[in-house]
């Protein structure tokens, strides 16, 4: 009875292992029956939508100045980080910024999840900015969210067509 009790216990404990670490070579009972369950992953196009829309609600938070919207874009990591620097000097939510634009410029896959580029205009005073980000858009659990913020880069300058020369009519 032990044995069988020990064998029942590892067996159950090895069911969800065996078809990932032996999927396909015979071992594991039905392994070779049933294919081996794959990572869920969302499709491209759904990880593209989600990551927009993450990202939109953000820059319309930042517009608006509704911290509270801004903070539930978040994954649950940055919140701490978030709650005492967003509203502070240099935030994303500071009264002293104004953000007159804000558009999603690129959506691209990225190492640790979708990337989704902005071009940001900043007014302080009478002085305006305009500056590229980067955001890191991921799943954590069933929910999308943003894991990250970084500068971007500058878009590249289009190169200045040379000069015609003058023409004898002119």
């Amino acid at each position: 009875m032990r044995s069988t009790h020990r064998r029942l216990a590892a067996t159950a404990a090895g069911l969800v292992l065996l078809p990932v670490v032996l999927g396909g070579c015979g071992i594991g009972g039905d392994a070779e029956k049933e294919p081996a369950a794959k990572p869920a992953r969302a499709p491209a196009e759904e990880a593209a939508t989600r990551s927009r829309e993450r990202v939109q609600a953000y820059l319309d938070a930042m517009t608006a100045k509704d911290v509270a919207a801004g903070r539930s874009q978040l994954c649950a990591l940055l919140h701490d980080g978030f709650d005492l620097g967003a509203t502070g000097p240099n935030g994303d939510f500071a009264d002293h910024f104004k953000v007159p634009e804000a558009a999603i410029t690129d959506i691209r896959p990225g190492p640790f999840g979708q990337e989704v580029s902005v071009s940001v205009s900043v007014a302080s005073g009478k002085r305006t900015v305009t500056r590229p980000l980067v955001f890191t858009v991921t799943r954590d659990g069933g929910d999308w969210c943003i894991a990250g913020e970084a500068p971007g880069e500058a878009p590249a300058a289009s190169p200045t067509p040379p000069k015609a020369p003058p023409t004898p009519a002119s």
